[in-house]
């Protein structure tokens, strides 16, 4: 049995569950509304507050599913009470980013600025010029926007120049050995 599929999930309050047609789950809290459709397999029921996740049969596949299923339930049940945010660090001499409007505008050293706009149910904010939070109650969706920000210039691993998720670590390289017998 999975340890993650069969721990319930209990719903606080302020927060309605409902499991609708084809296994799509609703859920309603404080900071908004997600839904999602769960793999028709997995046997979704809500008792009392509680949420539990049961699975077919041992196949792989269900046991696959079964804390997947569960994961993304609770994902949704945090983020419509909490939501959840990723924090960005800039590295690199006259990079920036400035919140404007909604938009993100991003110097990063290219000849024009990176605007960087806001999916729906996603939401930027720019503390200081070398710091960005993206904040959601879509777990994917924060994820994925923090994401695409970074692409737009990673770390590098000479000087650490770049876009990084804050507390990650950049493994640094060596630069070249100078040349010795050169005049």
């Amino acid at each position: 049995m999975s340890r993650i599929g069969r721990a319930p999930i209990t719903i606080p309050a302020g927060v309605t569950v409902t499991v609708g047609e084809d296994n799509v789950v609703k859920v309603k809290g404080p900071k908004g509304e997600l839904s999602r459709q769960i793999h028709p397999d997995m046997k979704v029921t809500v008792a009392d507050n509680v949420v539990t996740v049961e699975r077919p049969s041992d196949d792989k596949t269900h046991r696959s599913l079964h804390g997947l299923s569960r994961t993304l339930i609770h994902n949704m049940v945090v983020g419509v009470t909490e939501g959840f945010k990723k924090d960005l660090e800039i590295n690199g001499v006259g990079y920036r980013a400035v919140k404007k409007g909604n938009n993100l505008n991003l110097s990063l050293g290219f000849s024009h600025p990176v605007v960087v706009e806001p999916p729906q149910g996603i939401s930027f904010e720019a503390p200081t010029a070398t710091t960005i939070t993206v904040s959601g109650i879509d777990k994917e969706k924060v994820g994925q926007v923090a994401a695409e920000i970074r692409s737009f210039r990673e770390p590098e691993p000479y000087k650490g120049k770049g876009i990084k998720y804050a507390g990650e670590h950049i493994r640094r390289k060596e630069g070249k050995a100078g040349a010795k017998g050169k005049k």
